[in-house]
């Protein structure tokens, strides 16, 4: 190459060196440079004749393995998708350069992307919102790692505190300047722009996108030949394009992927949970957990669930292959290849049409619960009815509906909103200025109210202010509140000094920045800073859609938003289908928002979940007793993980998060509550067993148990009583009495006083709980909470009270341990693991957990009690199988009670046992006419149609109640 360079300066200067000669010269060697730059850049690399080549080594991905249902049916796999990447491979004299390079490149791939209905890919945790205001998506620890990642910082203690405090606008700002992607700078020359093909300016989108990708790409720099996935899942139109153009655009280009589909969400979202980009703590925690380095920051990987749970065997090989290609892009000889190896499969026990049923059960009697005691009241005080009573005031679905986002308050203030939302949105602007004239007017008064003065609404707005705003944007330093402060307690805990009082302490203790809202803070007085502060609090105010929620809350509560506008409102942002006739008949009054809600929630048009009050969610667990086999494990309500996997839906992602009914919170492993009455067995097992009692010993319930303080009604009583009952009737009759004796019982066993010592009682009930496993964990593979067997209290303790905790999966482990004759089985949900060929590389086989110590004929009684429950039960007595059960109410203060059910079936050769919860669901006879129904499913006993039927489910009232 240097000797044809030589070869063109003589030819010049035998030319006597021409002006043009020397212009060609120049030319040359510019072109040399270039071509060494390329060689550099890329490393390994050779020439040949006039063409360099570049030895570029391509990922050829892996597959991951499937998830098979217990019948084959596919749960999760895989959908060849193809996907544009970027590697920066170029060399720039300036970031300017750079700069304008890189985003033309980008921007032309975006139009190219845009004309074929595609879009880019980023996992950018900033969005604008629907005001148009630039906010984050993500918040705590997952905020801060992004912020970690964006500048440059291996751990998130490693932010400096203005990295940590920088807001989603100013980091916008900072990212499209000079020093970091030029995407905003307003100084490019016309010929530059023209020759980057980059417009005069972005639109918004587009700015935040080509920021996003620009981010995306840096944090890859820093490793050799790792591009950055900058589109997924592209048309056959776009990719065509691209690979027809791509040779101008050095460093991209169109490679294979896989996109993971699920095919059953919601109903077994929680169960398989989701893939996504991997982290860097969780390639960091992998590599080690494999013991070499495997993961990289270009790999998917489990998110939750199963899908983490089986990473490792899920996880296939990526094959790589080494090709050349020229400086546009363009190969010219591929090399060695290592082909790609698949991850291993997965079956399940789980049967998806029980899954499937399940959730719908769990739907329609929530949605039932709901329908009967939601009431039209605004307001009712609980506090003097039981837990089995308590009213559910329809206004707490109106102030729902912003709580818990049914609908968007910013879409409200939206370019595309209705005009019914433009009058919302202009009556709750009066309303907030209204709002903050009242704080103001307060701060700035010569005789402030004390906090316990001021009304309900201004003490949540004021709280929600010095708790949330105030520390925000950093003009509260809370981390500095000395709260053993005497003044601190006058107004945390007293309630009896004002917000001006407070808060000129808290400026006198420098509990306080005020410099956040003025320079000049030593020359103003007390006034001019309270002015000053409330003012830039109303402007920052208006990007905080938590705010404005409280702020819709009591605009409805003080009838400044009608009911009948709520409802009006599902439909004009698409919550509800179009329906005139409903519409115009809320809008003239004809239709009442009470009726309209009701009769939507009967339908299921609005989920019971949507409005997060009590009750909105619930579990159950169906299994084969005879092996752990988990046939179906369902919480309610469940989610759709195919927004989450692939190009995860930031926004969709977000409401999961904050929704009230904690979707992402598995009710069947993880929520823990008192088992009511189904822990009865486990004290008949006890008494039995320890002598303190006999199968045919008649105790006698009076209605109250009064050998301990305070005394315990049986649910019959105080007026009422069972009167003489032997075990097997105890058991039918689910009598607290007969159960807190047995429990008072056990605890005199080698009392040297002769007296219940609780402790001696609590010991005998641990040790039969923990045979029936109820001593630690199921072996489920999913997340799951650990158990807790009540350890004070005996007398409670023995009817199901007292501090035992259990979930829904460790009850069904329970009942199917009685089921099947006293083995307590691990639960499981898989079968078997295969690899991609079909060879076996895991073959569950049953593990047992311990052996119940139990003779037959007492595990005969307590079984036949449990058959004499079913036939006895007016909630469940007409169930077309002889079958086994125990009904069970847990209660909690404050809200209803939790509605419990464990059983199985058929009574004499048990196939199935069950367990279920609905959460607050009032009463037990609801949760046992939920397990009849999946009972008749599981054994066809009924048309499907009649037990599924898309509607509510009549539940019960109080007067069904057994225990």
């Amino acid at each position: 190459m240097f000797k044809k360079i030589k070869n063109v300066v003589v030819d010049a200067f035998n030319a006597r060196v021409t002006i043009l000669g020397i212009l060609m010269i120049i030319f040359g060697f510019i072109i040399v440079r270039r071509l060494f730059e390329l060689q550099i850049i890329n490393g390994d690399s050779y020439q040949s004749d006039f063409t360099m080549q570049i030895r570029k080594t391509v990922t050829i991905p892996s597959t991951r393995g499937n998830i098979y249902d217990s019948k084959g049916n596919l749960l999760a796999y895989n959908q060849l998708s193809y996907n544009v990447t970027f590697q920066d491979v170029g060399t720039y004299e300036s970031n300017r350069e750079k700069n304008l390079t890189i985003n033309g490149y980008l921007y032309k791939i975006m139009q190219i992307l845009y004309e074929n209905g595609d879009d880019v890919y980023t996992d950018f945790a900033i969005a604008k919102n629907d005001a148009g205001e630039y906010e984050y998506t993500k918040s705590g620890v997952n905020l801060l790692r992004f912020k970690a990642d964006i500048f440059g910082q291996a751990y998130t203690e490693d932010l400096t505190k203005e990295e940590r405090e920088i807001t989603a606008e100013d980091l916008v700002k900072t990212l499209g300047s000079e020093k970091y992607y030029g995407v905003l700078v307003d100084d490019y020359t016309e010929k530059e722009l023209a020759a980057a093909g980059l417009p005069s300016a972005f639109s918004d989108e587009d700015a935040l996108k080509l920021i996003a990708l620009r981010s995306a790409i840096n944090q890859n720099s820093y490793q050799k030949y790792i591009s950055t996935t900058i589109a997924k899942s592209i048309s056959n139109q776009s990719m065509s394009s691209l690979m027809e153009s791509k040779g101008y655009y050095i460093g991209v280009d169109v490679e294979e992927g896989y996109d993971r589909i699920y095919t059953n969400s919601p109903y077994m979202s929680n169960i398989l949970g989701y893939t996504g980009q991997i982290s860097n703590e969780e390639i960091s925690a992998l590599n080690e957990q494999l013991g070499q380095t495997v993961y990289d920051s270009s790999d998917i990987v489990g998110k939750s669930g199963l899908e983490q749970h089986f990473e490792t065997q899920l996880q296939g090989i990526d094959g790589s292959k080494v090709v050349y290609v020229n400086n546009l892009g363009k190969v010219l000889k591929e090399d060695s290849q290592v082909e790609p190896q698949a991850g291993n499969d997965i079956y399940l026990t789980i049967n998806t049409e029980y899954q499937e049923a399940a959730y719908h059960l769990l739907e329609q009697y929530i949605a039932g619960i709901l329908y009967q005691h939601t009431y039209d009241y605004k307001e009712f005080d609980n506090t003097q009815v039981s837990t089995d009573e308590i009213i559910i005031p329809v206004y707490d679905m109106y102030y729902a509906m912003f709580s818990n986002n049914i609908l968007s308050v910013t879409h409200m203030e939206s370019a595309d909103a209705t005009n019914l939302e433009k009058e919302v949105y202009a009556s709750f602007q009066k309303r907030e200025k209204e709002i903050f004239a009242e704080i103001k007017s307060e701060l700035l008064a010569d005789d402030p109210k004390p906090y316990s003065e001021l009304s309900e609404q201004m003490q949540v707005y004021i709280s929600y202010l010095l708790d949330t705003t105030m520390p925000e944007v950093g003009l509260l330093k809370s981390d500095s509140i000395d709260t053993t402060d005497a003044m601190y307690q006058q107004w945390a805990v007293d309630e009896s000094i004002s917000l001006k009082e407070y808060l000129t302490y808290a400026i006198s203790q420098e509990w306080m920045d005020i410099t956040q809202i003025t320079s000049d803070s030593e020359f103003l007085n007390s006034s001019e800073i309270f002015s000053s502060m409330t003012d830039y609090l109303e402007e920052y105010i208006q990007r905080d859609s938590s705010f404005s929620k409280l702020v819709y809350r009591y605009m409805v509560e003080d009838d400044l938003l009608m009911p009948n506008t709520l409802c009006m409102l599902l439909f004009d942002q698409g919550i509800l289908e179009a329906d005139s006739g409903s519409y115009n008949a809320l809008a003239d009054g004809s239709m009442d928002a009470y009726s309209f809600i009701l009769q939507k929630i009967y339908n299921l048009e609005i989920a019971p979940s949507q409005f997060a009050l009590a009750p909105c969610s619930g579990s159950l667990v169906l299994t084969d007793p005879n092996t752990g086999k988990t046939l179906a494990c369902v919480t309610y309500p469940g989610y759709d993980n195919n927004r989450l996997a692939n190009d995860m839906d930031d926004d969709y992602f977000a409401s999961l998060v904050t929704d009230g009914s904690s979707p992402f919170y598995n009710k069947a492993t993880q929520e823990l509550t008192a088992p009511g009455s189904t822990y009865k067995m486990v004290t008949a097992t006890a008494g039995l067993m320890e002598g303190v009692v006999t199968a045919g010993e008649a105790i006698d319930c009076t209605g109250t148990f009064s050998e301990v303080k305070p005394p315990i009604n049986c649910w019959i009583g105080p007026t009422g009583s069972h009167g003489p009952l032997t075990l097997v009737s105890a058991i039918q009759e689910s009598c607290n009495f007969y159960f807190n004796t047995v429990g008072f019982r056990l605890g005199m066993i080698g009392s040297s006083t002769g007296e219940s010592v609780d402790e001696i009682g609590i010991s005998m009930l641990e040790k039969y709980a923990s045979m029936y496993g109820f001593d630690q964990e199921t072996g489920i593979e999913m997340d799951e909470s650990t158990p807790h067997i009540s350890d004070n209290a005996v007398a409670p303790s023995a009817m199901g009270q007292g501090r035992n905790a259990y979930a829904t999966a460790q009850l069904a482990r329970y009942v199917g341990t009685i089921a099947n004759g006293g083995t307590c089985y691990d639960l499981t949900l898989v079968d078997k693991i295969t690899d991609a060929d079909g060879r076996s590389v895991v073959e569950k086989q049953p593990v047992v957990h311990d052996t119940v110590e139990v003779d037959q004929e007492s595990l005969n009684t307590i079984q036949t009690g449990m058959n004499q429950m079913v036939k006895n039960s007016a909630a469940i007595r007409d169930i077309e199988i002889d079958m086994a059960g125990k009904t069970g109410t847990a209660e909690e203060t404050g809200v209803p009670s939790h509605a419990l059910f464990v059983g199985y079936a058929p009574y004499d050769s048990p196939q199935v046992a069950i367990a279920v919860r609905i959460t607050n669901g009032y009463n037990s006879a609801n949760a046992a006419m939920l397990a009849k129904d999946m009972i008749r499913y599981v054994f066809n006993l009924k048309e499907k149609d009649q037990i599924i039927t898309g509607v509510a489910s009549s539940g019960t009232t109080t007067a069904a109640r057994t225990d």
